[in-house]
């Protein structure tokens, strides 16, 4: 899987505070990983589909009678938008999210016997998915060593100081040049909970964070 490729700096002091960032992640979170329930890379695949756009909380308050009714890829490719629908009603866009999950079911059928092929393209490919949701995939799934930037990571990559971009793939670039490979996975998840629990997107709880003596809290205006 190759990155995506870009030409520019990364921020002024970024290489300083990476090895401080990640000190305190593993110190706060030393057993971070994805919140969404899964029991196989197709449970996995669907979960991280449904979780655009929406809380981890709300797919799995879902997914238990998704699972129960489509235990795999060959029982969801029998069925319709249609029939998955009032089974994800709870989650936001629902209506897109059955179109793609009966129509990567099939393709999952059709192309990988089944399976969630452990293949960056070939997840990209499948209807639903992109880079994001490849790379949680394959880090959860298969121990392959990625960042998948969601709102949380890019947020926090650019209040942190360690990339200027608002693009995914660019701060996914950036956060790799800046932290030891075999740290990525652990990476993304705990910096997701860092930006629910302590670094909120318009409060951040600044006086409860480890990381406040190296911060340069970009785009964070002072309130009262």
């Amino acid at each position: 899987m190759s990155s995506p490729r870009r030409a520019s700096r990364l921020p002024a002091g970024a290489r300083t505070r990476a090895p401080q960032v990640l000190s305190v992640l593993q110190a706060t979170y030393p057993d971070a990983r994805t919140e969404l329930a899964f029991t196989s890379p197709f449970e996995l695949l669907v979960a991280t589909v449904l979780s655009a756009q929406a809380t981890d909380v709300s797919v799995n308050a879902a997914t238990p009678a998704l699972f129960a009714r489509y235990p795999d890829a060959h029982a969801m490719s029998a069925a319709t938008p249609e029939d998955i629908e009032p089974l994800i009603r709870s989650i936001g866009l629902y209506r897109g999210k059955a179109r793609n999950l009966a129509a990567l079911a099939r393709l999952l059928v059709e192309r990988h016997g089944g399976e969630v092929p452990n293949d960056f393209d070939a997840v990209v490919a499948l209807p639903g998915a992109g880079r994001k949701t490849a790379n949680v995939v394959l880090s959860n799934a298969y121990d392959y060593p990625a960042i998948a930037v969601d709102t949380h990571v890019g947020r926090l990559a650019r209040r942190l100081g360690l990339s200027t971009h608002t693009n995914p793939d660019h701060v996914e670039t950036d956060l790799q040049k800046l932290f030891p490979r075999d740290r990525w996975v652990f990476l993304h998840h705990a910096l997701i909970l860092h930006g629910r629990r302590v670094c909120h997107a318009r409060r951040p709880d600044c006086a409860a964070c480890a990381m406040a003596a190296f911060c340069p809290r970009v785009g964070v205006v002072a309130g009262p």
